[in-house]
């Protein structure tokens, strides 16, 4: 059965605030293969204390407004008073939209909206996926989607190829990449276990530490069974993408602390966006490697995608 892609149409909520950041997400959007009738709605947040800047900030909305409708995107904008996080959530949980986009950083002076622990809070509290897109913008040809086989992995797997095709062949992309897109998908093997690792990170002390083998046959059988676990949820990844939007990937394994290993292969890769799930890991693993979705956001040099396992359902 020959599977046909289509793009669905998006609601978009743009965080705007008149930042490079924030500029770059509007030639992110731009770059996409956006329906005719997708929708951006932009949105400026002014803190009352900042309220003077209002004839700033709408003149750089129009400017934002003119810019997408160059690139042929229906937009409305739109300037409201109060908490940046907490009305962007709100205007979220009133809207539904399919995304919401934000600068990395915001301005701290002149429009001053998007400050960077408002991002954070976006990513944190928001059930739609969150795009945080980084300036500068060089196109999206390069992405590395980040999956350890949980539920929330999955669930960015299902937001950006879509699911799986009807009887009719036809498939709803749901994030509508530009042709010519180079996609990686990764899979990140824990740290080699340490008694010094795991005095820093157990729990309930190191006075209870569990035993870790000295055999080394063992250990070594232990490291080719992560391997092949690693391997099959790469391989099945790279399965879904194909079978459910064409997607062509290739496969990456590597070992040690995820955020940093996630960081530093995009760099040396030269990604521009990387496509991760808010709650990566299993319960066990998640004291050992930290919340990864909000250190990609905060320390990653490119464009961050986190998608929200309660879209799920939806």
């Amino acid at each position: 059965m020959d599977i046909r892609t289509r793009h669905r149409p998006l609601n978009i909520l743009f965080a705007f605030d008149g930042s490079q950041h924030s500029k770059a997400a509007i030639e992110l959007l731009g770059s996409l293969s956006l329906s005719d009738d997708s929708n951006v709605i932009a949105i400026g947040v002014l803190i009352p204390r900042e309220s003077s800047n209002h004839a700033l900030m709408e003149n750089a909305l129009e400017q934002a407004g003119n810019l997408l409708r160059e690139k042929g995107i229906n937009n409305k904008t739109e300037i409201v008073l109060g908490n940046p996080a907490e009305k962007i959530i709100e205007y979220a949980n009133d809207l539904h939209p399919d995304l919401i986009v934000a600068g990395a950083k915001g301005l701290r002076h002149t429009l001053g909206i998007l400050l960077g622990g408002v991002v954070q809070q976006i990513v944190e509290y928001a059930t739609q996926p969150v795009l945080v897109v980084r300036a500068p913008y060089h196109g999206l040809k390069r992405i590395l989607i980040v999956t350890d086989g949980s539920k929330s992995g999955h669930a960015a797997l299902e937001y950006f190829a879509g699911a799986a095709p009807s009887e009719s062949g036809l498939v709803f992309e749901r994030f509508p990449l530009p042709p010519g897109i180079a996609v990686r998908v990764m899979n990140v093997l824990p740290p080699l276990p340490s008694t010094d690792l795991l005095a820093r990170t157990w729990p309930v002390g190191p006075d209870m530490l569990p035993p870790i083998p000295q055999d080394r046959q063992a250990e070594t059988d232990w490291l080719k069974e992560e391997e092949n676990r690693g391997h099959a949820i790469v391989d099945d990844a790279i399965s879904y993408l194909q079978k459910n939007a064409n997607i062509i990937a290739t496969p990456a394994l590597v070992r040690g602390d995820a955020a940093t290993e996630i960081i530093e292969f995009a760099k040396e890769n030269e990604i521009d966006m990387i496509v991760a799930g808010s709650r990566g890991f299993s319960e066990m693993r998640s004291w050992l490697l930290g919340s990864v979705s909000r250190k990609l956001v905060h320390y990653a040099g490119c464009s961050v995608l986190i998608v929200k396992s309660t879209r799920l359902n939806e």
